[in-house]
């Protein structure tokens, strides 16, 4: 298997690939990773958890399956990050869900674009973007990273690939003091 992410988190998501293919259970992890992911993108003290190296894996790996109990993530999922906080690789763990998705997009012919806005977008929004996106690209599918960053005070930042499209407050606060200090 090919993956687009290399290195550890490419390694460990080509495992957990595998062995989800083999279980026909390729739906199932890949919500349970979503579920995670958003989970660690929601909480900075679940985030601090799993990047602190002063907290021993036994501890982590026991606070990181509580949590899953309590998400409903059950089965492979809960194995693999169990598994995973045991090697001492939680930090990874992000990472590692977001190249299974990737992979997983690229073998059913989706295109994920990451999308960030300021506010969690609704899922009429996330639908009109989606079907924006699919006539933009010439995509069948497209699947959405929705990602919430307040740092950008409103409009959006999409990412497709290597192509970028910013139209973020932020940025079009940058770009108009970068012209500002020109003109002065």
């Amino acid at each position: 298997m090919t993956t687009a992410t290399t290195g550890v988190a490419g390694r460990y998501a080509s495992a957990l690939f595998e062995l989800a293919d083999g279980a026909k259970s390729l739906d199932q992890v890949a919500q349970d990773l979503t579920t995670f992911r958003n989970l660690v993108a929601e909480s900075a003290e679940l985030a601090r958890l799993i990047a602190s190296p002063v907290i021993g894996r036994a501890l982590q790996g026991k606070a990181l399956l509580a949590v899953l109990d309590a998400a409903g993530i059950s089965g492979l999922t809960r194995n693999f990050v169990g598994t995973v906080a045991a090697n001492g690789r939680a930090r990874d763990l992000p990472a590692m869900a977001s190249a299974f998705l990737a992979e997983l997009a690229r073998r059913r012919g989706e295109t994920t674009a990451t999308v960030t806005s300021a506010v969690p977008l609704s899922p009429a929004q996330l639908q009109q973007l989606s079907d924006a996106l699919r006539s933009v690209l010439g995509s069948n599918k497209v699947s959405i990273d929705a990602r919430v960053e307040p740092d950008i005070l409103g409009g959006l930042v999409v990412k497709v690939g290597s192509r970028l499209f910013d139209s973020s407050v932020r940025s079009k606060l940058q770009r108009l003091q970068l012209a500002m200090k020109g003109v002065a």
